[in-house]
């Protein structure tokens, strides 16, 4: 099987290299905007791919003409949705309309990642019938790319995820792990949300998950996030006793008291039992990602 995947650069793109290196079965084109990052060149074909170009989009899709494409590239850093809403969109809507038709065209399989902040975060973890509304732009920009998807992919799944941590050579952006770790080992007091709640994705799961359905090519909707439910107090709480770290530089503090431009759902988090049981996903506990992530870092 033939798969391709767009934003290869990234947290999530870098782990799906890893898993087809593994996997050999299937043929990988990764793709991403400029230079291929992935320090292990072997066992997959790079493309620079620029997925807000349209031409570029429908010259390499139809040049490699894969079964199936799973879409990670996007605009994730939430504040900056907020004040860039044209660059928002062109990455986070337009994009996947370009990949939508170019998939539809040789009868791929597409796969989008998509993001629980499509959710107002009343209440969770949430089942995948749960009724979406953004609070943010952001969440309003990965909405909209859904609709698109059900409404005019012929071939499509759409991986939900929460909160993804790990980490790769060469990161563009860091994660709450990675975060919390570096601040408390510099000895810096943060300040840290205990009033929202998430179930934390180690990128590793993230990436089978994607895998599983672009392999199985299953359709629908599909929570793809970590098991464990926590506030994400809890969870730098835990960063702290994992590297053993010092616990008094934590400063409990409520959204309101983090000034963002964007609004962040209070509760999310997810239940993966239609993945775990449609498509065979089993994700780590977030103590065994982070088991993961230290060995990585060492």
């Amino acid at each position: 099987m033939k798969i391709l995947i767009t934003g290869s650069n990234g947290l999530l793109g870098q782990k799906l290299i890893e898993y087809y290196q593994k996997n050999t079965q299937h043929e990988l084109i990764a793709t991403a905007r400029g230079l291929d990052r992935f320090p292990n060149k072997f066992g997959y074909t790079y493309e620079s791919l620029d997925i807000t170009n349209e031409d570029e989009v429908n010259q390499v899709i139809g040049k490699h003409k894969p079964d199936a494409i799973i879409n990670t590239a996007a605009m994730t850093n939430v504040d900056a949705c907020e004040s860039d809403r044209e660059g928002c969109d062109l990455l986070n809507i337009s994009a996947v309309k370009y990949l939508v038709q170019a998939a539809n065209c040789i009868n791929a399989h597409f796969t989008q990642v998509s993001t629980d902040f499509i959710f107002n975060g009343t209440h969770g973890p949430v089942t995948e019938e749960e009724t979406p509304d953004p609070l943010s732009y952001y969440g309003h920009s990965k909405l909209k790319a859904e609709n698109y998807v059900i409404q005019h992919a012929n071939n499509w799944a759409i991986a939900r995820t929460v909160l993804v941590y790990g980490i790769v050579s060469d990161m563009s952006r860091s994660n709450i792990v990675l975060w919390a770790k570096g601040a408390l080992e510099s000895g810096k007091e943060i300040n840290v949300v205990a009033d929202q709640f998430r179930t934390p994705t180690l990128a590793e799961d993230l990436a089978i998950g994607c895998a599983l359905i672009a392999g199985k090519k299953a359709t629908g909707i599909y929570n793809i996030s970590g098991k464990d439910f926590m506030s994400v107090f809890d969870l730098v709480f835990q960063v702290a006793d994992f590297w053993n770290l010092d616990k008094s530089l934590l400063k409990m503090s409520s959204s309101e008291g983090i000034k963002q431009p964007a609004k962040r759902p209070p509760i999310t988090g997810f239940i993966v039992e239609k993945a775990v049981k449609e498509l065979g996903y089993n994700p780590r506990s977030f103590k065994e990602g982070l088991e993961v992530v230290n060995s990585q870092l060492k």
